[in-house]
């Protein structure tokens, strides 16, 4: 299995690099050149290849520096436009990337961006690179897809086995367990989230990598289908919400307001 490790950049982005002991490293959504390029020197690494999952900078905005420096392949999903973009990555395909040990396959996700992807490696336990599609306890703004498309997304992503791993591009989640709280204030597989992270944030740890089986227990975006969670929406809008998009849609307009 590769090593997975965190590279911090801007605010609250997560730059994610893949290595397994050969010298060699990937990154995933390197928005910033500089912390790469300092983690690659401190740790000794050379690059062997680029992976981004949509378009916007924070993501990608660091890929033409690392390409003066590294004359590496750059992957990028088919239908953005990612700079450097030597090889587009089709949904439903594997691809043996350059410096790791094995395959990832690609999801089409769109919702946050209209070609965004998610990058999944199966093993035990499998990984996912979701990007800004599904975040701890929370899932990206809907900027340039329809909730409709985005809950199918997220409904991919959901059956995906529970101990994959799930590592996203921001360290929001201390922040969504606050907002998830009024959403479902009984849950307490959030509240025992809640506390583990605000335990890993006190030491200066990442609340990173998550368990997407806890997530489809605590994330109220996965939970289109939870009585309590359309019953507290219930009151909230005064409607009966029982189809899975309008369900989702009620929960991503209700966090737009918060």
């Amino acid at each position: 299995m590769d090593i997975i490790e965190p590279i911090a950049a801007f605010a609250d982005n997560y730059i994610w690099c893949l290595r397994h002991g050969d010298g060699q490293a990937v990154v995933v959504d390197p928005g910033d050149a500089r912390p790469v390029l300092e983690y690659l020197r401190a740790q000794g690494l050379s690059l062997a290849a680029i992976l981004a999952t949509h378009h916007h900078p924070d993501h990608v905005g660091g890929i033409p520096e690392l390409l003066e420096h590294y004359q590496v392949p750059v992957y990028g999903p088919a239908h953005e436009d990612i700079p450097g973009r030597t090889l587009a990555l089709e949904d439903g395909q594997s691809y043996q990337i350059p410096g790791l040990a094995e395959p990832l396959w690609v999801l089409e996700v769109p919702g946050h961006t209209a070609g965004h992807v998610a990058l999944y490696q199966p093993g035990e336990p499998g990984v996912l690179f979701s990007g800004d599609t599904l975040f701890s306890v929370g899932c990206g703004r809907l900027f340039e897809g329809t909730a409709a498309q985005m809950q199918h997304s997220l409904s991919r992503l959901r059956t995906l086995p529970d101990n994959t791993l799930l590592y996203c591009g921001h360290e929001y989640t201390m922040a969504n367990c606050r907002f998830a709280l009024h959403v479902e204030p009984a849950n307490r597989a959030l509240h025992a989230w809640m506390a583990e992270v605000e335990r890993r944030r006190a030491a200066g740890l990442p609340s990173l990598p998550a368990i997407l089986g806890t997530e489809k227990q605590v994330n109220p975006f996965l939970r289109w289908d939870e009585p309590q969670l359309m019953e507290q929406l219930r009151f909230r809008t005064g409607q009966d919400l029982s189809d899975p998009v309008a369900v989702f849609a009620a929960v991503r307009s209700w966090k737009d307001q918060s």
